[in-house]
């Protein structure tokens, strides 16, 4: 297995890039990788084309997975296959670095989870609704997406509908853990950090 931290989003609300943000002197790509070490997994930093130089100086060679634009899918999907074709026969599990106040042990807890024999996907549910983009995705159910995607059969890119043609297996959160899930997209959200 592997941890994806997912940064190739476009940012075009933040009005910069969310994973190159400071949080107590870490970048927030940065600070979604240390994340990790609480479950010892190897990690990859998942870019588009246009960050590739940034994160390159900021993160060693053979970290990176730069978006196949190829693939005929867009948003976190395409960060998720192109991790996937990269890393074929590992399972993913991916976190979005604007997920910067996750807890650690949020990440434990789902990884202890961990059992391919009994789903294709290990979720969080925060009311009833999927959390996608902390995640982990087995390499086979990765592989039958990614054979949807390149047969044009896949109707929407989102990770929720993605998460629907797959046998999940979820854990809700309590009250007390939804802000760990908090995402931050415009610059005003920030001053709560």
């Amino acid at each position: 297995m592997l941890g994806i931290v997912l940064c190739g989003g476009k940012s075009t609300r933040m009005g910069s890039d969310k994973g190159l943000l400071q949080l107590k002197a870490q970048t927030w790509a940065k600070t979604a990788a240390a994340k990790f070490e609480v479950v010892q997994l190897p990690v990859r930093i998942s870019v588009n084309t246009r960050q590739q130089p940034a994160y390159a100086r900021l993160f060693e060679p053979g970290i990176l997975i730069t978006d196949d634009s190829h693939l005929p899918v867009k948003g976190p999907l395409l960060g998720l296959l192109s991790a996937h074709l990269r890393y074929p026969d590992h399972d993913l599990f991916v976190l979005a670095c604007d997920m910067p106040l996750i807890d650690p042990s949020l990440l434990k807890e789902l990884y202890q989870a961990f059992d391919p024999q009994k789903a294709d996907a290990f979720i969080f549910t925060n009311s009833g609704a999927p959390e996608p983009l902390c995640s982990i995705y087995t390499a086979p159910a990765l592989g039958r997406i990614l054979n949807k995607a390149q047969k044009n059969e896949l109707p929407k890119f989102s990770l929720k509908y993605v998460l629907e043609q797959l046998n999940t297996s979820a854990i809700p959160i309590r009250e007390d853990q939804k802000s760990c899930f908090r995402n931050f997209n415009i610059y005003t959200e920030l001053n709560n950090l």
